[in-house]
């Protein structure tokens, strides 16, 4: 039977079922254009491939334009496709993939009206089980990019650090922060407990001397040691930090510190920030 055939009759369900879990789920975004893929940073990658239970290389086939009374809400500039797409290899999933799958995208329009030529593009698709068999559900409108060898060696370098044992935690917020002053002026140190999504120890130390730019480590684990560094940019720990930790230490943080010993925290904290640099998100939406 052609593909048009069986999937006719399927788009109104699953307009309602996969595109309404994309746009409820955490950190929504707008849908971009798989040619635009290129500019993503490390960290939208990062963003992409940790919310993703199913991440695969594949080949679009077939297209079918969604009317507007099937497509439900779609954002300005686009337009919703049902597509049917050939798995070429699964990179993440533990349940497997079907050799075929379907589901929605929302493809860019461009002055003209037209969408790009998606038909037999390369792609690489972060993803989620749908409720069918074959059924996929993109974990974010813009959850399909162009499938490039070097994007998709990036992408298996991010989930071989995202499944590693020894993988850094989510950073969900920051704990008590302690600081001691040295003996001389300009000396001091201090330690901040973050706060993570499994509840293993991560913490940032600041070490001040004088005449001395600065030191500070993150350390995984119980005891900060001697082994204790900064992380390398563009790794998954510094990707936890940079996007992880808020602008500021919070006042819970240093309540049981002095005025003069809060604000030395307060201080060495942003030389973490500082360090660390910005997130680089480039995604729009979120």
């Amino acid at each position: 039977m052609p593909f048009r055939a069986l999937a006719l009759p399927c788009l109104i369900f699953a307009a309602q079922s996969q595109i309404s879990a994309a746009q409820t789920a955490p950190n929504k975004v707008v849908a971009q254009s798989s040619s635009n893929a290129a500019g993503l940073s490390y960290a939208d990658i990062a963003d992409l491939s940790d919310a993703s239970p199913l991440v695969a290389q594949a080949r679009i086939g077939n297209i079918i334009k969604l009317k507007p009374e099937q497509a439900g809400s779609v954002p300005a500039g686009h337009q919703r496709v049902y597509v049917e797409a050939n798995i070429v290899s699964l990179i993440r999933g533990e349940g497997g993939i079907s050799p075929t799958v379907t589901y929605l995208y929302d493809a860019p329009i461009d002055a003209r009206g037209k969408i790009p030529r998606l038909k037999k593009m390369p792609v690489i698709l972060f993803a989620r089980p749908g409720a069918r068999p074959g059924e996929i559900q993109l974990v974010a409108r813009d959850a399909q990019i162009a499938a490039s060898p070097a994007e998709l060696e990036r992408v298996k370098a991010i989930l071989s650090e995202l499944v590693a044992a020894d993988a850094p935690p989510r950073i969900i917020g920051l704990g008590d922060a302690f600081h001691v002053a040295g003996t001389v002026a300009g000396e001091g140190e201090t330690q901040v407990f973050l706060r993570t999504e499994n509840g293993a120890p991560v913490s940032l130390s600041i070490l001040r001397r004088p005449g001395q730019d600065p030191r500070w480590a993150v350390a995984l684990g119980e005891i900060v040691d001697e082994a204790a560094r900064p992380p390398a940019p563009g790794s998954l720990l510094w990707y936890r930090l940079a996007c992880g930790l808020p602008e500021a230490l919070p006042a819970r943080s240093v309540r049981a510190l002095s005025p003069q010993d809060a604000e030395a925290a307060r201080a060495d904290y942003q030389v973490v920030l500082h360090a660390l640099g910005p997130c680089g998100r480039t995604r729009s939406g979120r």
